[in-house]
């Protein structure tokens, strides 16, 4: 898998208890046909935690066969190793082209715990893997320095960053900052839809996108503007959604990403995982007229 341009995450969403495959398959040809650079199923926009080792290996295996060329990572965290390794064996076979692991756990862990972690499942693995620092769940937040050490590791071709400051300097600052731990083929991805344009002008290869993962010709059009050397018309982009980032920093991405796909019709409403519920009340109304407004929903 080529780690660079737009990494699309779709929703998984449901219907009552059951996955709802019709709206999955939905979005997934979305994806395909705005030809994105590769889809990241069952991350933390698709919920991963909330399904079983069987609903995560057919949603794992749908992707798959519904993206075509389009490469397919998926997550393969849990609380315990050795579901780790089952999960990142399940995903080689299902034909994954990459995996996406974060540090989940219930109790607090230390970084040689989280390294152990990495060390013990790259021995596995015949794919590369994309290592995800989201302090926001995880409650560990990596250090540089264990960055590093962790890339040296084999397979571990990326690394999936939180938000990062939108001042242009600082943004450069930190990714620079960051790029002196890594060996020279990691490449580094933003997940934080709000920051990603100045991410990819101050040097991230690739945007992991929650917003890419429904409306990808919103998300793309950002990337292009950066590839093509045009950053102001990419922060321009950036800042005619806005909106959507301030409902995300209020919310969560996940319940706004949810809201929109079932105010857009990719998604029954209640799509998430009880107790998880997607926007409701004012804040829907206000998320609906703002996907108006911005042309993304008629």
């Amino acid at each position: 898998m080529n780690f660079s341009g737009l990494c699309a995450f779709p929703l998984t969403p449901l219907s009552g208890e059951q996955i709802d495959w019709s709206s999955f398959v939905r979005i997934l040809q979305r994806l395909v046909t705005a030809k994105v650079d590769s889809i990241g199923v069952l991350g933390s926009t698709g919920c991963y935690p909330y399904f079983s080792p069987a609903e995560r290996r057919e949603i794992l295996q749908t992707a798959v066969e519904h993206a075509g060329d389009i490469p397919v990572m998926v997550s393969i965290s849990s609380l315990r190793l050795r579901d780790v390794l089952a999960s990142a064996e399940e995903a080689q076979k299902a034909g994954a082209a990459a995996v996406l692991l974060s540090p989940v756990s219930y109790h607090p862990l230390r970084e040689h715990e989280v390294f152990s972690l990495y060390q013990t499942v790259t021995r596995e693995l015949s794919v590369p893997l994309c290592v995800y620092d989201n302090p926001g769940t995880t409650q560990f937040c990596f250090s540089p320095q264990l960055l590093g050490r962790i890339a040296e590791l084999p397979n571990v071709q990326a690394i999936k960053i939180p938000p990062i400051p939108t001042e242009s300097e600082k943004a450069r600052q930190q990714i620079a900052e960051l790029r002196t731990h890594l060996p020279a083929q990691v490449r580094v991805g933003i997940s934080g839809d709000s920051s990603a344009a100045e991410a990819l002008i101050a040097g991230c290869d690739l945007w992991f996108s929650v917003t890419g993962g429904l409306f990808p010709e919103t998300a793309a059009n950002i990337v292009e503007a950066v590839k093509a050397g045009q950053p102001e018309r990419a922060r321009q982009l950036n800042t005619a959604l806005n909106p959507l980032w301030s409902l995300y920093a209020r919310h969560g991405s996940l319940r706004v990403i949810a809201a929109a796909a079932e105010l857009a019709g990719y998604a029954q409403p209640g799509c998430l995982p009880l107790p998880l519920q997607s926007l409701a009340g004012e804040d829907r109304e206000t998320l609906h007229r703002e996907l108006e407004r911005m042309g993304l929903i008629a």
